[in-house]
């Protein structure tokens, strides 16, 4: 991994460490699950009872709660972070309900090297989180762990006046709308280009991507 990847890890890694509780507080107040629910409620995952699912950067789990609140079947979901406190917030918080907690793994990783096998999951949830990588090296590695035609749900942070806020915030980079249509078509096929009604707080900063893998 070249040097300034590992760097901007560390330094992801503790931020997130340190804010785990208000960050999660925030993302729940301003609805952000409420609206990723709704968006895989209107899609045909094709997914059964039977279907791994993993949600890569997943942060304190507002993603994850999404995908359990849509109410869609799954064997196991995964909810994969680099940091461990963000991962216990989230653990705290999916234990209110045992019966998705029940079925919820929690699991300390880098995204650029997800410790699974090729091929093993049938949907992959993304949000905000390659903008701590390289998109490309992002993209290849997710391509990597889903099956064949699998969906990747991809909320990237879109240039905005918000997003710029959260760079400065976060300490990351946004990437241009264009550039993740052209990373992404080197690994998937990009189904839709969903945009959030502007009556919902994450239209201000996320877009989403529903990406098939080739």
């Amino acid at each position: 991994m070249p040097k300034d990847v590992r760097h901007n890890k560390t330094k992801a890694q503790g931020l997130y460490d340190r804010i785990a509780d208000v960050h999660n507080l925030a993302m729940k107040l301003n609805g952000y699950s409420a609206s990723v629910a709704k968006y895989l409620r209107s899609l045909d995952l094709s997914l059964s009872q039977d279907s791994l699912v993993l949600d890569a950067g997943s942060g304190t789990g507002i993603v994850t709660e999404a995908f359990h609140n849509a109410g869609l079947p799954s064997r196991r979901v995964i909810s994969l972070d680099l940091s461990i406190k963000s991962l216990e917030v989230g653990r705290e918080s999916l234990e209110r309900w045992p019966a998705k907690s029940a079925k919820n793994d929690f699991v300390q990783a880098n995204v650029l090297a997800l410790p699974f096998a090729d091929d093993t999951f049938d949907l992959l949830l993304m949000c905000g989180v390659l903008e701590y990588t390289p998109l490309d090296d992002g993209l290849r590695e997710a391509a990597r762990i889903l099956k064949p035609g699998a969906p990747l749900v991809f909320l990237p942070v879109k240039p905005s006046i918000v997003g710029s806020m959260l760079e400065l915030l976060y300490n990351f980079k946004i990437h241009p709308l264009d550039k993740v249509r052209e990373a992404a078509t080197r690994y998937f096929n990009i189904v839709g280009n969903h945009k959030f009604p502007i009556t919902e707080p994450i239209a201000w900063s996320k877009t989403i991507f529903l990406l098939e893998k080739k």
